[in-house]
C-alpha cells in the first residue's frame, strides 16, 4: 500500500475545434506531452484508465474506446480500464489511478481523457444532427428527462397557440422568434436552479455576469484556452439568451481536446526524483441522490477535506465544474468558501478573482477554457498542477501551496449525479 500518491506529469492539447483530427490524434498528442512533462517512455506505465463519454455514440466506437485510441499512438499490453461517468469522467479516471496505486497494484499510471465533439456538420445528415444534440441527455434518468422535455414542448406550444389567439383578436401580427437556438436540456436544468436561487436568496443575474466575465478574461491568458477574447460584464449581459438568466456567455460550449496526467507511488517517485511532482492530499468521488436537497458536492467536499485534514480557508486556487457561471456561484458555497446564499456577492466582491482572496478557474474554466466532457476533469487537474508548480505565466497566482477541483457529473434528481473532489499539493 502506498501511503503518498503524487502527479508527476501533466499534458493537455488546445481545446477548441480540431477538424483535422479525431480521438486517436488528440489522444496521442496530450500522451506526448504528460510524457515529455516528467521525462518518462511508455513502458514506465504499467496501466490507463481513458475517459470518454460520446465516441460511441459519434462514430459507434463502443467498448474499447482507450485499447483502440491508445494502442494508436504505441501503448498497449497493459491493463486498460475506459471511464464514462458523464463530464465527471476525466477526473474519475485520476480517482481510479489513484485507487489502484493506493491498494499497492501498481507504482506508475495514467489517467488520459479525450473528447471529439466537433464534426463537419455540413457533410452530416439531419439525423445525425439530431442523435448528436440528443446525446446530451445521456447523463441524466433517460426516461424521465424525455418525459420532461415533452411536457415542456407541450406546454410551450399551449402557451404559443394562446398568444397567437390573443394577437388575432387585437388584429396584430404574431412575430416568429428565430433568437432561440437549440441548446443541451443541462443549461435549462442550470437556469431552473439559477432562478430559485435568486428567488431565495436575491441573487442578480449581474453577479452570474460578473463570474462569467471573469472566466473570459482569465482564459485570455491561457493559451490552450477555447476562447481567448476577453468579455465585459454587460457584454455578457447582452450576449444572446439561452435560458433566463443564463446568456450564452455565461454557459460553457462544446469542443474538442484531450488532457493527461501521469500518477505514481513514492517509490517509484524516488527512483525518478523530481521537484515539480505534486501530493494528491485527497481524491474524493460520490454519487448523487434521486430525492431530496443537492448536496454531493457538500459531502465530496467535507469528505476531502477531512481526508487532507484540511478546511475551505487553507484553500490557494480552486477549478470548479462550470458548466454555467450559476454553476461556479453555487460550488464555491456547497465548497464551503462563503455562506449559502452569498455566492452572487463574493464573486462580485472580487474575491474569486486571479488576485482575490481564493481564486476560482484561473484557467478560463468550462465556461471559456471550453468543456470537451471526457478530457475536462484532467484539464482542472492540469491548471492546478502548472499553478502550484509556479509555471502559469501571466495568470500565476501569488500563493500557490494547496490546489482543489470539483468536478460534477451528470444529474440525477436535483443534483449532480457524480463529484469528484481532489485537494492537491504543492511538495
Amino acid at each position: 500500500m502506498s501511503d503518498n500518491i503524487y502527479i508527476i506529469g501533466v499534458g493537455m492539447t488546445k481545446f477548441g475545434k480540431h477538424l483535422d483530427k479525431g480521438v486517436k490524434q488528440l489522444t496521442g498528442l496530450s500522451l506526448d506531452l504528460v510524457l515529455k512533462d516528467c521525462g518518462l517512455e511508455k513502458d514506465a506505465i504499467e496501466a490507463a484508465w481513458f475517459s470518454n463519454t460520446g465516441w460511441g455514440m459519434s462514430e459507434f466506437q463502443h467498448s474499447i474506446r482507450g485499447q483502440v485510441a491508445l494502442s494508436a499512438n504505441g501503448l498497449d499490453k497493459i491493463s486498460m480500464v475506459n471511464v464514462e461517468n458523464a463530464c465527471a469522467s476525466g477526473s474519475t479516471a485520476l480517482h481510479s489511478g489513484w485507487m489502484a496505486i493506493k491498494a499497492g497494484v501498481y507504482d506508475c499510471v495514467l489517467a488520459i481523457g479525450t473528447e471529439k465533439m466537433y464534426y463537419d456538420l455540413s457533410k452530416a445528415t439531419k439525423e445525425q444532427k439530431a442523435k448528436s444534440f440528443k446525446g446530451f441527455i445521456a447523463g441524466t434518468d433517460v426516461e424521465e428527462t424525455t418525459r420532461w422535455i415533452e411536457k415542456w414542448q407541450e406546454d410551450e406550444r399551449k402557451k404559443k397557440e394562446q398568444m397567437a389567439e390573443e394577437a388575432k383578436k387585437k388584429g396584430v401580427e404574431v412575430k416568429k422568434d428565430d433568437s432561440k437556438k437549440g441548446h443541451s436540456v443541462f443549461m435549462d436544468f442550470y437556469a431552473a436552479g439559477a432562478r430559485n436561487h435568486m428567488k431565495a436568496y436575491g441573487t442578480t443575474q449581474r453577479q452570474l455576469a460578473v463570474i462569467a466575465s471573469k472566466a473570459h478574461n482569465n482564459s485570455t491568458l491561457n493559451p490552450l484556452a477555447q476562447y481567448t477574447f476577453p468579455q465585459t460584464v454587460e457584454q455578457v449581459m447582452e450576449d444572446r439568451e439561452v435560458a433566463y438568466p443564463l446568456t450564452r456567455a455565461m454557459c460553457a460550449p462544446v469542443g474538442d481536446g484531450s488532457a493527461a496526467a501521469i500518477i505514481c507511488s513514492e517509490r517509484f517517485l524516488k527512483k525518478h526524483s523530481t521537484d515539480r511532482a505534486v501530493l494528491i492530499r485527497a481524491s474524493i468521488l460520490k454519487s448523487g441522490k434521486r430525492t431530496g436537497d443537492n448536496d454531493v458536492c457538500q459531502r465530496a467536499a467535507d469528505a476531502a477535506y477531512e481526508t487532507a485534514g484540511l478546511g475551505p480557508e487553507d484553500i490557494n486556487v480552486v477549478e470548479v465544474h462550470d458548466a454555467t457561471a450559476f454553476g461556479e456561484l453555487y460550488q464555491t458555497e456547497q465548497m464551503g468558501f462563503c455562506p449559502v446564499g452569498e455566492g452572487g456577492p463574493f464573486a462580485e466582491s472580487g474575491a474569486t478573482a486571479l488576485d482575490g482572496k481564493i481564486p476560482v478557474n484561473t484557467s478560463g474554466g468550462l465556461m471559456s477554457r471550453g468543456h470537451p466532457i471526457g478530457a475536462s476533469g484532467i484539464a482542472q487537474t492540469w491548471e492546478l498542477v502548472t499553478q502550484l508548480r509556479g509555471e502559469a505565466g501571466k495568470r500565476q497566482i501569488k500563493k500557490h501551496k494547496i490546489a482543489m477541483a470539483e468536478n460534477g457529473g451528470g444529474t440525477l434528481g436535483n443534483g449532480e449525479a457524480s463529484m469528484a473532489i481532489h485537494i492537491l499539493e504543492k511538495i
